[in-house]
């Protein structure tokens, strides 16, 4: 009679990380994280850290490099507004008036015209 072997469990080696600075490859264990603000950040399944983006670096300098030129970049309310509407409208049910858009973005009428009007404004001119 055969026995059945027993499945050993092999544990996979962990995905190494990239540095957002030099694009080098290392352990995940010796990964250096932050967050820096960032208006095009909006993550599918978590609102609560819109407008934050996640950074990792192979060492300190290449993080504090990497938050410099986040610092340097515009934080344009306009864009993190119009990432939140686009999340809302393709996920989830669909969203048949401005009431409940305003409801499932947390934003006001006012605030979702303007996030329109950027986002409208942005892309004749990048087609253009």
């Amino acid at each position: 009679m055969w026995k059945r072997r027993k499945h050993v469990s092999r544990s996979a080696p962990a995905a190494p990380e990239l540095c957002d600075l030099c694009a080098r490859t290392f352990p995940a264990e010796e990964a250096v994280r932050g967050h820096v603000a960032d208006s095009s950040a909006v993550l599918p399944g978590d609102p609560l850290h819109d407008g934050l983006r996640r950074v990792t670096a192979c060492c300190e300098p290449h993080l504090e490099a990497v938050r410099a030129a986040y610092r340097e970049r515009p934080f344009v309310q306009e864009e993190l507004w119009a990432g939140k509407i686009g999340r809302v409208l393709t996920s989830g049910r669909p969203v048949l008036t401005m009431t409940e858009l305003a409801c499932r973005t947390g934003l006001d009428e006012p605030d979702i015209r303007r996030a329109i009007a950027w986002h409208n404004e942005r892309r004749r001119r990048l087609d253009g």
